[in-house]
């Protein structure tokens, strides 16, 4: 198993080329990157979607996808190098391929009619259909579906009507065929195109589900239509707002029959329509961009009941006959929102699935990369945000804490294959393109403000910032040149090369200093405080061209390359002379990495998938991660948590590592309060081979001069710092606020940003109400009005005002409520009493619950219900939300109307304090678990310090093995947290089993641990240690956990030398 741990991934977006890139199955939906799939599944605990898998089998683009109607665990793809590949999503892995198909499948769909069989078609056919299994296995052409006049956009099978299926062409028409009927060939063309040679593409084709011959058209420029493919005529042609809208996409609504959706292409509207009325029902704006593709879940996945209109019992008359009558609509419920969600796929590569009925987002994964990241920067001065340079013509930023994107570049620039970020706080990157030059980007403002065009229109492979002299800018291109320029342009030097030049570095020792890599096989180094254009040395070796180059940013005069002959080599520039050869990769190395800190780790990223950390003292090669999915292109170095690393490769993801596991002895020194000595050095003492690492970087003496500073608390902080140093970003800050905050550190000192995390309870409401008051300040509300009132029966109506008038206001008030007048009928309620107004409250608000609506909100909170309002919350997966209220409740904010006046005190009673502190702690609970199985570990554990439950807090960094940072924080709580830190420190000693280490502990009790005193404990003590764990019993693990330390204190074993280190 690797030591290097993925700790983020930055999912790829849905790729905008191909048609059929979007499926879905029940609580599932799958849509196509590049290379890969992404799945994700309904978590029904949580009631929100994950990512499930990643199937990334395919070596070309991936042109389909379909699910298979009769096995949800089963879905096929299609890629441009001929292969069909069929995956089953519960074992992640492909069980049957495909390798050629005759052509590239321009669309797929499995037949409706057999559970093991797909079609696949090129552009200009024939039809095939391959049965996976069984006596008649193997590919066959379809017998009719073959020698189109005009390329195929897609096809799709009947759902009822066993083997027909019909063809959309680019030129407009369709073709149909179907068993025992003639054959239609290129009919039904828009009427404006008959007569024409002038193309108009099938954008979209489906089946009405509740008909053998209707079926919904859309083409590129003529709309919408309604077709009978029986008769060959268009029953209705639908009309579209504006001649400037065109049709992307559309989807039957399962829950609605007669009702479709449809996404336009220029921008990301969804229009909800009835085959019963030519124009839509509603119009919803989603996105700027357009649509992709769209497809409704059969199955909603919200936790509510969703009234579904059952369709005709006759399943073979259209959606528009006369026998099916349009939806049934409740009183609450407006025509043209159907309940369904659909998963929408833009030509930016966002994907979401939207709640149609709601009109909200239940998923969102915006902006993400749709082809090969080339590049991956963070940023110098806010490590927080990562830059990444993409073959689809961005660049985008990223907050690595949460894991979305928080800029893009405009786009339009061909590939873009370099990005250096400006030092400082300038807010600008550079980035190279294929085609248009280089270019400075302002990210704050969104523009380009610099644009450099020395290279002509060859392709700039690397751009470079230096960060010695802000004002200097490198380039190398295909053009054989390497150019130093001005930020305004100005040209310094142009150092000319025998071929193309692929990668450039500047000096981290020398600002006058560059290094640059050769399709000649050979590296350079330039001086530019001279105006010799030759180089100072040439470095020879590599048996192919040079890539990437990278100088150490800890030992002058040291640079490494990396090469097409699956080398990296290191370099003296010194003694003129190759140091080292570092072979293992299989394929062209591209990314390349020196670690900021531990001066002998250099990782390298290859075309063979793999990312490889080396000893470069020895050559050894300490770890190899396999978890992209194809060619590995850029590295970066995480500035101020050096042990963090992020990738980027041609599978379209950014995944983030962790390193801290390389370095397990520092840890173990820093743990343990070992000298400065052995945790901090210079570069001579750690590159020693063999010796252990040590810390010689700028993060480590920082740290080190801080401490020097300090009179008090010097352990304390040391811990943090380090703990900080080692952890990856995304909770190990929040969680030490949080442990600062138990401490009793002054509310003063909290960071600027504390309230965007989890906040101690004590502190929850108090932020929340200066946030509310900010966004009433800046941010006006822009409530609009509804979509119509439902209907009224005026009989009832009348009867109602003539009790109002008698005074018989219970009367009136249920007659308010039979007509869904629910307002008069609770503004007048307390005429009755405050007892019946609070019963209708609690009726209004059971029914708001039951139809899953955020308006019983108002009512739980009027009437004091708390425990259902928390509930709610919870059943719904708003864990937040319900924890919000939950703290509300305790400090008396919420409580039931007041029906004696005796009693002013807006406190809670002690039954109610003991009954929302179970809320509260129940509410944490559920909400750590969710961090938990979310592989957050660090963030669950802040759930728990919220309310002070340090014995949970503990239990979950165990549970997600962050045992290193689990001793730091349990020995900075103290006493609190006393059982569980000796508990984690002898986990820590199993996991060091190499040399007799004494842990310190609060109380001067020290813990001695020795391979051999392992070995003998290990029989007696394990199973119950493993109990205690799974079990999660605090007090039987914690008796365990005293009887283990004290079993190892007293079982002393001769031979094994003992050292106290004290705090």
């Amino acid at each position: 198993m690797s030591q290097v741990k993925q700790v983020g991934l930055l999912a790829a977006g849905c790729q905008p080329w191909n048609k059929d890139v979007c499926a879905a199955s029940g609580d599932r939906f799958a849509y196509c990157a590049t290379l890969a799939i992404y799945v994700y599944q309904l978590d029904h605990r949580y009631n929100e979607f994950k990512l499930r898998a990643i199937m990334s089998e395919h070596k070309k683009t991936i042109t389909a996808i379909s699910w298979c109607p009769h096995n949800p665990e089963v879905f096929a793809s299609a890629s441009a190098d001929n292969l069909l590949i069929i995956w089953n999503v519960a074992e992640q892995k492909a069980v049957a391929r495909l390798d050629n198909t005759k052509g590239i499948p321009a669309s797929i769909s499995w037949c409706w009619n057999t559970g093991d069989s797909v079609a696949f078609v090129s552009h200009r056919g024939p039809l095939y259909v391959w049965a996976i299994s069984g006596p008649d296995s193997g590919v066959t052409v379809h017998k009719e579906a073959h020698s189109f006049l005009s390329d195929i956009c897609l096809f799709r099978w009947h759902p009822i009507k066993k083997g027909k299926v019909v063809f959309g062409h680019t030129d407009g028409s369709l073709s149909v065929f179907q068993p025992g009927s003639k054959n239609q060939k290129h009919v039904l063309r828009p009427e404006s195109l008959e007569g024409t040679d002038e193309e108009d593409p099938v954008t979209a084709l489906e089946w009405d589900p509740l008909s053998t011959d209707y079926l919904l058209v859309a083409n590129m420029h003529n709309g919408i239509r309604l077709l009978d493919s029986e008769s060959l005529s268009c029953v209705t042609t639908f009309s579209l707002p504006s001649a400037a809208a065109s049709v992307q996409c559309l989807a039957w609504v399962p829950t609605a029959p007669g009702m479709f959706i449809t996404g336009d292409s220029q921008v990301g509207v969804l229009r909800v329509w009835n085959v019963s009325r030519a124009t839509p029902l509603d119009n919803f704006k989603l996105k700027k961009t357009g649509f992709h593709a769209l497809h409704v879940l059969n199955s909603p996945p919200a936790k509510k009941a969703v009234s579904s209109i059952s369709p005709s019992k006759n399943h073979y008359t259209s959606s528009t006959s006369e026998a099916v009558p349009p939806p049934t609509l409740s009183q609450n419920q407006a025509f043209s929102l159907p309940p369904g969600h659909a998963v929408c796929c833009f030509m930016d590569g966002g994907v979401g699935l939207y709640d149609m009925g709601a009109k909200k987002w239940d998923f969102l994964r915006d902006l993400g990369h749709v082809e090969t990241i080339f590049d991956c920067k963070f940023k110098p001065d806010d490590p927080n945000l990562l830059a990444t340079a993409s073959f689809d013509g961005t660049i985008k930023v990223w907050d690595i804490n949460t894991l979305t994107a928080v800029y893009t570049s405009p786009g339009n620039e061909g590939v873009v294959y370099s990005l250096s970020w400006a030092p400082g706080d300038l807010n600008c990157i550079a980035g190279a393109t294929s085609r248009n030059g280089a270019f400075i980007w302002d990210v704050k403002k969104g523009k380009m403000i610099t644009r450099f065009s020395e290279h002509g229109k060859n392709g700039i492979f690397c751009i470079a910032w230096s960060h010695k002299d802000s004002k200097r800018i490198a380039t190398c291109s295909g053009d054989g040149f390497c150019i130093i320029r001005t930020i305004d342009g100005k040209v310094l030097h142009k150092y000319k090369h025998p071929a193309a030049v692929f990668g450039c570095d500047w000096s981290q020792n020398n600002k006058d200093m560059i290094a640059t890599g050769c399709e000649d096989k050979n590296v350079r180094v330039y001086y530019l405080a001279t105006s010799s254009d030759q180089p100072l040395k040439v470095f020879t070796g590599h048996t192919a061209k040079v890539f990437h180059v990278r100088w150490s940013p800890l030992r002058e005069g040291i640079l490494c390359s990396g090469s097409d002959d699956g080398t990296v080599r290191i370099w003296d520039y010194t003694q003129d002379t190759c140091i080292n050869v570092l072979s293992g990769h299989t394929a062209p190395v591209r990314g390349l990495m020196w670690n900021s800190e531990v001066p002998y780790l250099l990782t390298s990223g290859s075309w063979d998938y793999t990312i490889r950390v080396w000893d470069t003292r020895d050559g050894t090669c300490l770890d190899t991660v396999y978890d992209h999915g194809a060619d590995v292109y850029g590295l970066t170095c995480h500035p101020s948590r050096p042990f963090t690393m992020a990738s980027c490769s041609r599978d379209s993801t950014v995944r983030l590592w962790s390193l801290t596991p390389l370095i397990a002895p520092l840890l173990v020194n820093i743990l343990t309060d070992h000298s400065w000595d052995d945790i901090i050095g210079n570069t001579d003492r750690a590159m020693v081979p063999g010796a252990p690492p040590l810390l010689c970087g700028k993060v480590s003496r920082d740290i080190k001069q801080e401490l020097d500073k300090l009179s008090s608390d010097v352990r304390m902080k040391k811990l943090r710092w380090f703990s900080e140093c080692f952890s990856p970003p995304g909770g190990s800050h929040n969680l030490w606020d949080l442990v600062a905050v138990i401490n009793g550190q002054d509310d003063s000192l909290l960071p600027q940003n504390y309230g965007q995390g989890i906040m101690h309870m004590k502190h929850l409401v108090r932020f929340k109400t200066s946030e509310a008051q900010e966004l009433t300040i800046v941010k006006m509300s822009k409530f609009g009005g509804g979509i119509g009132a439902p209907s009224k029966e005026e009989r009832l109506k009348a009867a109602a005002e003539i009790h109002l008038r008698l005074g018989q206001i219970q009367r009136y008030c249920e007659l308010m409520v039979e007509l869904g007048e629910w307002e008069k009928a609770l503004s007048v309620a307390p005429g009755v009493s405050m007892k019946y107004w609070k019963k209708l409250m609690q009726r209004r608000a059971d029914q708001l619950m039951q139809e899953g609506n955020d308006d019983v909100i108002p009512y739980c909170i009027a009437t004091g219900d708390v425990k259902k309002l928390v509930n709610f919350f919870t059943s719904r997966g708003q864990l937040k939300e319900a924890l919000l209220v939950a703290q509300g409740a305790l400090e008396g904010n919420i409580h039931g109307p007041q029906i004696s006046s005796i009693n002013h005190s807006t406190a809670p009673d002690n039954d109610n304090i003991e009954t929302y502190t179970g809320l509260l702690h129940g509410v944490c609970k559920e909400l750590a678990e969710w961090y938990f199985q979310d592989g957050r570990a660090v963030l669950a554990a802040c759930c728990h310090l919220a309310v002070d439950n340090t014995e949970l807090a503990m239990a979950s960094l165990i549970r997600g093995n962050e045992l290193e940072l689990a001793v730091c924080v349990g020995t900075v709580l103290g006493e609190s947290a006393g059982q569980a830190t000796h508990y984690v420190l002898e986990l820590l000693a199993r996991k060091y089993m190499t040399t007799t280490t004494c842990f310190p502990f609060v109380g001067n009790r020290y813990y001695y641990t020795s391979h051999l005193q392992f070995l003998c404990l290990k029989q007696h003590l394990h199973i119950y240690i493993s109990t205690a764990l799974i079990t999660n019993t605090s007090l039987f693990c914690n008796q365990i956990c005293c009887y283990y330390a004290d079993q190892l204190v007293d079982n002393s074993h001769s031979g094994c030398t003992q050292t106290q280190y004290k705090i």
